[in-house]
């Protein structure tokens, strides 16, 4: 299922809206870098992949605006190992182990 990401850059924080629920991953962002610190999702949704799908357009988003990635969040950097084509957008010398 495809979701629509959302920059609430209000908050700081990127979100899907579903149903009355709001999975999302939460950022600090400086000019040029965006720091990835947190991902939730509403324990209802758990285990159909959302995180999974909002992690890919969250990078797909930061991959279009050219920033460099700072993942500070285990999920977001546990997906980026698996995922080592999306290494290209994280700060060099961060070792994702």
């Amino acid at each position: 299922m495809k979701y629509t990401l959302i920059n609430n850059e209000a908050a700081k924080q990127y979100e899907f809206h579903i149903d009355a629920q709001v999975p999302k991953i939460e950022y600090i962002k400086t000019k040029d870098k965006i720091y990835l610190t947190h991902t939730e999702v509403p324990r209802s949704l758990e285990g159909k992949g959302i995180a999974t799908a909002l992690v890919l357009q969250v990078l797909e988003d930061i991959k279009q605006k050219e920033l460099t990635l700072v993942p500070m969040c285990p999920f977001v950097a546990m997906y980026i190992k698996r995922h080592p084509e999306w290494k290209s957008l994280v700060l060099k010398g961060i070792n994702i182990a």
